[in-house]
């Protein structure tokens, strides 16, 4: 429910999609990325912009630094009616870098090209933001006020793993934050097309995320010469026994109920058997689903010497790895026997699994607000192969779930985008995606 003020009508001024567009066009061109080395421009720019958009429809916000530059933003809005603990709604202002010269347009330009806003950030994920900013904003104008108290929160860093965001804010800042019980955030409410059907794929748990730094020790020496203590040899069979080995099927509760979905729509029955079977049902989407059925282990970089023809010291090598819940003590003692012995590993970041189990209120009011848009549509849950910043904010209890909803074309490449080239979202998904959000406010 909302309020509204006494002297104006509902639906006065009320447009929630009327500045979606532009609102993501502005925001993609200001470079907020992420080089995960203090070399970026940071994310103060993005910031101070949001600010200064809520600021004009009344909506008080405060900025955090963990360093200069790199900037959060928190606002409060609403509340006053029953006794609902806060609803925290989270986006991040950074993105990953992009390469000129490989896209078809400027990645900072926010251009719109055949009925898409191109540009860095479109979909991971300037995207919600400019939504969340758009229906605030047409909600504050026009008097709808949630009776339940939001917290907006923008963070900085999420692309480099949120310590200079989020986990700054949990950590430094906690008080803005601890009495929120739920939180939504990105990644999330998407829409694959199934046999003809839409499921919008709700986020309700994620990989936990373990990137590592393998070092392998041994003894130097002339390279023309015989060395049984090889570094480099001894590094290079633990890289490729852990990126050839294939890891099990493992089913948590929040895939079992999103497989059980698509086996309903292609007349048949789920199993851990035929789960590969049913992901491939996804199409491109696959990609990010074949990997959250298994843990993962990629290896990402490798170093090593100096000179042809000098055996070096040391050598190391840099892995990605990513485990379910639950499966966290399988992934690493699998991790550590593929490696063998002389492989020191050292955690860069090491992040927990989480999952949230699919039920309640807030579950109902999502897939509402999106039968309302898209009837006939189906809703289910997922478990995402990445992280985002509900990793953090889930230190604080919160249960969390991502839900930025775009109705997508059957034939577009959704997860491709993600960090690639020619990032890109649809006009009309995102104007979608605002009036979903929209309702979702009315319901919380």
């Amino acid at each position: 429910m909302s309020q509204t003020s006494e002297n104006e009508p509902v639906n006065s001024l009320h447009d929630p999609a009327g500045e979606v567009v532009e609102l993501c066009r502005q925001l993609i061109r200001i470079d907020t990325s992420n080089y995960g080395d203090d070399t970026g421009p940071g994310e103060r720019a993005a910031a101070t912009y949001a600010a200064t958009l809520l600021d004009e429809v009344g909506i008080e916000s405060t900025l955090y630094e963990s360093e200069p530059g790199r900037t959060s933003l928190v606002a409060r809005w609403g509340g006053g009616a029953g006794n609902r603990a806060p609803l925290l709604i989270h986006g991040h202002l950074d993105v990953v870098p992009a390469a000129a010269d490989d896209w078809q347009v400027d990645p900072f330009s926010g251009d719109i090209q055949d009925g898409y806003v191109w540009g860095r950030g479109a979909v991971d994920m300037k995207d919600f933001d400019a939504m969340l900013l758009s229906v605030v904003r047409a909600r504050a104008r026009a008097g709808r006020v949630p009776e339940r108290e939001i917290v907006i929160c923008l963070t900085a860093d999420e692309e480099a793993g949120g310590h200079k965001g989020a986990q700054f804010l949990v950590e430094q800042h906690r008080d803005e934050l601890a009495d929120c019980t739920e939180a939504i955030g990105e990644v999330g409410g998407f829409s694959a097309t199934i046999r003809g059907r839409r499921v919008y794929l709700i986020e309700a748990a994620e990989k936990g995320m373990a990137w590592m730094k393998l070092t392998a020790r041994g003894r130097a020496g002339h390279g023309s010469m015989i060395n049984t203590e090889n570094a480099v040899t001894r590094l290079a069979g633990a890289v490729a026994r852990i990126g050839a080995h294939q890891w099990p099927v493992r089913l948590t509760p929040t895939m079992e109920v999103l497989l059980a979905a698509v086996a309903d729509i292609a007349g048949t029955e789920a199993t851990p058997e035929n789960a590969e079977t049913l992901i491939e049902e996804f199409g491109g989407a696959a990609r990010m689903l074949g990997a959250v059925i298994r843990n993962t282990a990629n290896p990402t970089q490798l170093g090593a010497g100096y000179k042809v023809n000098v055996i070096p010291t040391e050598a190391s090598a840099h892995i990605d790895g990513r485990f379910l819940p639950g499966y966290e003590d399988e992934f690493f003692d699998t991790l550590r026997s593929l490696a063998g012995d002389g492989i020191d590993f050292e955690f860069l970041s090491h992040q927990q699994p989480w999952e949230t189990p699919y039920d309640g209120d807030l579950v109902a009011a999502m897939t509402r607000s999106l039968f309302a848009e898209d009837p006939g549509a189906v809703v289910a849950p997922y478990l995402m192969s990445g992280g985002t910043d509900a990793k953090h904010f889930n230190k604080l209890g919160m249960r969390s779930y991502g839900f930025a909803p775009l109705r997508l074309p059957a034939d577009l490449d959704f997860t491709a985008l993600f960090h690639g080239v020619d990032e890109r979202v649809p006009v009309d998904a995102l104007e979608f995606g605002a009036r979903v959000f929209d309702r979702f406010l009315d319901d919380i």
